[in-house]
């Protein structure tokens, strides 16, 4: 595709409690939206009718028992993104679907078995979230957090073992001759046989090859561990940027980094997150964002950022207008460092007051950008057009009227100033983002 043909992609953040924030408790928000199929069926097809590329579903295998977060958020409950996705494949035809899905409290044999299912169900729509998880480790038989660096050992070798398991079988292996009674041809069989540090995995698959050979891969993490590891497997890359001048150092590392291993740099997608408030006027789309930060508890978030980033100090206990400490030069979590650098980062950049701060992470650290369809046009074409992003993870808090306010005011922006495609590509979810289908490791080794 020459680089005047070149078009925006546009995935979908839906949080799999349903909503986000204190979103919920917004007037228009319904009360059992978090554990109501319809909920999500409504988000998928109505994003699908403006032919957005997929919507992308986050996870956790944990819950936070600080009391404060337990009692003023949504969080305590989700769906797990891998009972979703056959579901709302049902219910659509063309968007992408895309499920968060832990290397570290899960199994490869049961990741790749679900996955090539899903593929199949979806006609090729799914893609795989590879994360190592921020927490959980009490649920599976741990008294800690599996550490950082092992996290992400684990998930190289992870990969590895599934996408091995994927290629179990060649595309044709299934001949089934009624006239012989040949149902496979054994030759086009393929034992995995895997022995590692972390798994002992024989195969193979009891599951046929998927439909796009391997589903899409999305990876998220932006610690060195976690672009290296995105470098290799990743092919669609979540970030958080908040400058473009930031979008683009880290657009062009990434590529560099896969082309350094034999990658065409073209088949990663990087797709910053972006929060989105969009109105008729500015001063209608600042007002609904006020009434959004005015349903916030200031206190259980601050808080609660304060523990997620391993900040050293609450914020909550300091007064809201008081200039945020500097965090300290040394610095370190074992959860989400991409994040807490983020965070520390913008603190020395900008010096925020608890206040400002408070307004900018209210997207979990990614931007927010409020305004009217042609304002936030303006910001997608020049990130775009400067080489920061092919394209965004927009993230929705879960109300449906942002999702509509974005889908029938922002795509049809976009459609007219021609970065927007109006009808799908393709059928599978690789057609529709540019990538090639992913060929059996195997094909033509044997005579």
């Amino acid at each position: 595709m020459s680089q005047q043909d070149r078009q925006l992609l546009l995935g979908a953040f839906i949080p799999s409690a349903g909503i986000m924030g204190s979103a919920w408790r917004h007037p228009s928000a319904a009360s059992d939206s978090f554990r109501d199929f319809e909920h999500y069926r409504w988000i998928a097809e109505k994003l699908e009718s403006v032919r957005f590329h997929a919507v992308f579903f986050n996870d956790t295998v944990n819950v936070d028992l600080d009391p404060l977060a337990l009692a003023r958020g949504p969080n305590s409950v989700r769906w797990d993104p891998l009972v979703l996705l056959p579901a709302l494949a049902l219910a659509t035809r063309h968007i992408g679907l895309i499920a968060t899905a832990s290397t570290t409290y899960n199994e490869p044999y049961n990741i790749a078995r679900k996955f090539a299912n899903i593929d199949h169900l979806s006609g090729g729509r799914v893609g795989w979230n590879l994360v190592t998880s921020l927490g959980g480790g009490e649920n599976f038989n741990r008294d800690d957090h599996i550490r950082h660096a092992d996290r992400y050992e684990r998930a190289e070798e992870f990969y590895d073992v599934v996408t091995g398991l994927w290629d179990s079988w060649a595309d044709d292996a299934f001949i089934q001759d009624k006239a012989s009674g040949q149902w496979l041809d054994t030759d086009k069989l393929h034992v995995l046989n895997h022995h590692g540090k972390y798994f002992q995995v024989q195969g193979p698959l009891n599951a046929a090859r998927p439909v796009q050979g391997y589903p899409v891969i999305a990876q998220a993490g932006s610690s060195d561990a976690g672009r290296r590891l995105a470098a290799r497997a990743g092919e669609l890359i979540f970030t958080a940027q908040h400058t473009v001048e930031q979008g683009v150092a880290f657009y062009q590392e990434i590529k560099h980094s896969a082309a350094g291993l034999g990658r065409n740099p073209e088949h990663l997608k990087v797709l910053p997150g972006v929060s989105t408030v969009i109105g008729r006027t500015q001063a209608e789309a600042q007002a609904k964002y006020d009434q959004l930060q005015a349903l916030q508890d200031p206190k259980a978030f601050l808080s609660s950022i304060s523990r997620f980033t391993s900040l050293g100090f609450d914020l909550s206990e300091l007064p809201f207008d008081s200039l945020v400490p500097l965090p300290p030069e040394q610095f370190d979590t074992n959860t989400h460092k991409s994040r807490q650098k983020l965070v520390f980062d913008l603190i020395r950049r900008e010096r925020p007051t608890v206040r400002e701060l408070f307004n900018k992470l209210t997207a979990g650290g990614h931007r927010v950008l409020i305004g009217t369809p042609e304002s936030v046009a303006d910001d997608f074409q020049e990130w775009f057009e400067s080489g920061a992003a092919d394209g965004f993870n927009v993230m929705f808090s879960g109300l449906h009227q942002g999702i509509a306010d974005f889908a029938d005011g922002v795509v049809p922006e976009l459609q007219r100033r021609g970065l927007f495609r109006r009808e799908y590509q393709g059928q599978t979810l690789r057609e529709n983002l540019g990538l090639p289908y992913i060929a059996n490791r195997h094909q033509g080794a044997r005579p």
